[in-house]
C-alpha cells in the first residue's frame, strides 16, 4: 500500500536513497525556487513522473500544511532485518541504537537524525507499544530516515541477547544509575539503550544490559528528555571513536 511521505527533506532524500518506489511527485504548480528545481531534477533522474497542485490540494491529501509545497506517492519503508542489519556492521566496531518503546514520532525522527549524523550502523525500534517508521517519522527525521537501517524486532530482551552473543556490549541509559557516560569506554562495539517517555527502559531491558550510564545534570528535573539524551550519549560515543580526527 502507497503512503504519502511529505516535506523537502523526506521527499528529496527518498529521490536520493532509491530504498522505495516512489510513483509520483507532487509540487505546488507554480513554485520556481531552487529547491523545486532539485526535486525536479532527481524525480527526472529517477524517472519518477512529477506532478504540480494547488497548495490546498496537497493539504488536502497530505493531512497537515507542514509539507512545504511537496509531498510523494511511495511504496512503504523499507526495514532492515536484525541478521542483515548484523552483516552490515561486523567488519567494524559497530554502534547501534536500541529504542525500547519511544511512541512520539517527533521523539523517533529526532533520534533517527541524530543517529545518522553521528555515524550509527542502525537503529533497532519494538513493534509494539512503539512508533514506526511513518512519513511524520520522515519529516521529524528531516529525511534522515530515508538512509538509516531501521530494524523492527518482537522482543528487545532476546534482541540484545543476540547481539551480546555477537560481540556486542550493551548500555543502557539510566538517570540514577551511578556511572557517568564521560567515564565510560564507548569505543568498540556497542549498542546503546534509550528508553520510553514515559518509564525510561523496562526493569527487564534493563537487567540485560551489561552497564548502566547517567548523564550529569545541574537541575533537579527527573530526566532529559529521550530524543536530547539520546543526542549527547551518542555524540559521546562518536567523540570517543573518533578522537584523532576531530578538529
Amino acid at each position: 500500500m502507497n503512503e504519502l511521505i511529505y516535506g523537502y527533506h523526506p521527499v528529496r532524500e527518498a529521490l536520493r536513497a532509491g530504498k522505495r518506489h516512489i510513483t509520483t511527485v507532487f509540487i505546488t504548480a507554480g513554485k520556481r525556487s531552487a529547491r523545486f528545481t532539485d526535486i525536479r531534477a532527481l524525480a527526472k533522474a529517477a524517472r519518477v513522473s512529477v506532478h504540480h497542485l494547488s497548495p490546498n490540494e496537497i493539504d488536502s491529501m497530505v493531512g497537515t500544511p507542514g509539507h512545504q509545497g511537496i509531498c510523494a506517492s511511495s511504496g512503504p519503508f523499507q526495514t532492515t532485518r536484525l541478521d542483515e542489519l548484523l552483516q552490515k556492521s561486523h567488519q567494524q566496531d559497530p554502534l547501534i541504537l536500541l529504542l525500547d518503546q519511544v511512541v512520539d514520532p517527533q521523539n523517533l525522527g529526532a533520534l533517527i537524525r541524530t543517529a545518522y549524523c553521528a555515524g550509527l550502523h542502525g537503529v533497532i525500534i519494538t513493534k509494539d507499544r512503539s512508533s514506526g517508521p511513518s512519513p511524520t517519522v520522515s519529516k521529524a527525521s528531516a529525511g534522515a530516515m530515508e538512509h538509516i537501517s531501521l530494524t523492527r524486532v518482537t522482543n528487545m530482551v532476546t534482541t540484545i541477547k543476540t547481539l551480546k552473543e555477537m560481540g556486542m556490549w550493551v548500555a543502557g541509559l539510566e538517570g540514577r544509575a551511578g556511572q557517568s557516560i564521560y567515564s565510560a569506554d564507548l569505543t568498540g562495539p556497542l549498542a546503546l539503550v534509550i528508553g520510553g517517555e514515559e518509564r525510561g527502559i523496562r526493569t527487564l531491558v534493563k537487567k540485560n544490559c551489561d552497564l548502566l550510564l547517567a548523564i550529569p545534570q545541574a537541575g533537579h528535573i527527573d530526566s532529559l528528555n529521550a530524543s536530547v539524551a539520546g543526542g549527547v550519549v551518542m555524540y559521546e560515543a562518536y567523540r570517543q571513536r573518533n578522537l584523532n580526527s576531530i578538529l
